[in-house]
């Protein structure tokens, strides 16, 4: 009897790309990974080469062929980060550098372009009122066709980053709906009322075509006619890649930011949640972030530590109710807030504050922010679980785990394996391919448990008190933030 096939996974993610090799009873064969830089050239710029993605894909598609069971491989499944996008001429050529869900630089373009329609005709084209801030694809047009004409003219193509690679292994230009963040109402096709507020949208934005189709074959290389799935966004693959599959499932995904999401069929729509159209029974709910791992790296820099060192250092630190707050917006703040002119702070800082000090509330302040978010994702879907599946590189701390338990006084179920929207990626390959039967059956096969961090009631309680304070945090700095952004210099063009 021959063996079942196996399945490999890529995620473009905003640091890395991550690539597995997963055997049919989920044991990791092979992995790979590759970082890539941001460029941050002008204030509110975060770039990113699509040039070194591809780089990293193909070198890991070379090691994986040198597996022993590199013949036994059945499908492909990619998925990468989300509003991040490319604009490429008719050949599939960037013709600038890609810009990542990071960058702000179309802050003043979103604006009006989010004032120019009400949130309630939002909500009967896209199911929410879903906002449209500076990384949502219009606002990059415009902001584009206003500062980049001549790139603009020549823009034949928005890409996401894995509609990209997908494009360069098989030819076919293509997206999913799932991904269509803000553009795509509850039918899974664009909404009319979204696209008709950009000219030319509607002519450089790909087809969609259902995730668990098959986008195409490979043209070339080792893995020439493997069929590779159209797949998703990062948040939705990274949900399966963490076993998250089924109604009132819930998942708390860490990378460079944390992404909160909910499987709930129950809508209340709430300001600053995206919620997903239903798709295959599945309405997820779900609140990303700004800057999750990112401030943790920040502070590495500053310190010349490394995250993992910086959590290492933070656990010889006790919290309490007298210790400093961060508030992680470096770069503004997503969901629920979207307010991309927000800051981060530290405060209650003393001359006894040191590096300990420092990176303790580093963590506890991300895991604030991602209670804001889920606070609001479970208002969204009506309904607030109490364990929730968690992953991604940031999970790999046993202590910022704990930490983020007690401030979400919630248990956090952490799975085995860190590369989730990998897993994730080559679950859906799987599917669409017909090797594996379906998303809850698949995700319950291969996604195991590794830890359960269950929150300690007299912390919990501490961190109710202090995230109280936090939100203060936020409100009473916001004024100041505003007045700093107006004070200083335009942005470079």
């Amino acid at each position: 009897m021959a063996e079942a096939p196996v399945l490999i996974g890529i995620d473009i993610g905003t640091t890395a790309v991550k690539a597995v090799m997963v055997a049919p009873d989920g044991a990791v064969l092979d992995d790979y990974a590759g970082g890539h830089a941001t460029a941050r050239p002008a204030a509110g710029h975060a770039e990113q080469d699509p040039a070194i993605w591809l780089d990293h894909v193909r070198k890991a598609l070379a090691r994986f062929a040198a597996h022993p069971r590199a013949g036994q491989v059945g499908a492909m499944g990619i998925t990468s980060q989300v509003n991040t996008h490319c604009f490429c001429d008719a050949a599939l050529i960037p013709l600038a550098p890609a810009i990542t869900w990071q960058d702000t630089r179309a802050g003043a373009e979103a604006a009006k372009l989010d004032a120019s329609i009400s949130p309630e005709a939002k909500t009967a084209a896209l199911g929410a009122p879903i906002p449209i801030d500076a990384s949502h694809a219009l606002s990059r047009m415009a902001w584009m066709a206003a500062h980049r004409p001549d790139l603009w003219g020549q823009t034949r193509h928005v890409l996401l980053p894995k509609d990209w690679i997908i494009a360069q292994l098989t030819a076919q230009v293509v997206s999913d709906p799932l991904s269509a963040v803000g553009l795509a109402g509850g039918d899974l096709a664009y909404a009319p009322a979204i696209l008709d507020l950009m000219p030319r949208a509607v002519d450089v934005l790909p087809g969609l075509r259902d995730p668990l189709q098959v986008a195409g074959m490979v043209t070339s290389g080792p893995f020439r006619g493997l069929p590779v799935a159209t797949g998703t966004m990062d948040a939705w693959a990274a949900m399966f890649g963490l076993g998250v599959a089924d109604e009132g499932e819930a998942m708390y995904l860490s990378g460079t930011s944390e992404v909160l999401g909910l499987i709930s069929a129950r809508r209340q729509p709430e300001a600053g949640i995206i919620t997903f159209p239903d798709w295959r029974g599945i309405t997820l709910h779900a609140g990303p972030t700004q800057a999750g791992g990112a401030s943790l790296d920040w502070l590495g820099r500053l310190l010349g530590q490394t995250p993992a060192a910086l959590c290492q250092l933070a656990a010889q630190v006790q919290l309490t109710d007298t210790s400093p707050l961060f508030l992680p917006h470096l770069e503004g703040e997503r969901a629920p807030l979207w307010d991309p002119a927000s800051r981060g702070s530290f405060v209650g800082l003393s001359s006894a504050t040191g590096p300990a000090e420092l990176a303790a509330c580093v963590l506890e302040g991300v895991a604030f922010s991602a209670r804001l978010a889920f606070d609001a994702v479970a208002r969204s879907g009506d309904t607030a679980p109490m364990v929730l599946r968690h992953g991604g590189g940031g999970a790999q701390s046993d202590h910022w785990c704990q930490i983020r338990a007690d401030v979400l006084g919630r248990s956090l179920a952490r799975v085995a394996t860190p590369q989730a929207g990998a897993m994730g990626a080559l679950v859906m390959g799987g599917v669409a391919a017909d090797i594996l039967p379906d998303l809850v059956t698949a995700t319950r096969a291969l996604v195991q448990v590794d830890d359960v961090f269950n929150p300690d009631e007299k912390a919990a309680d501490r961190a109710t008190r202090r995230f109280a304070l936090y939100s203060a945090l936020y409100q009473a700095t916001a004024p100041v933030n505003a007045a700093l952004l107006q004070a200083g210099p335009p942005a470079a063009q």
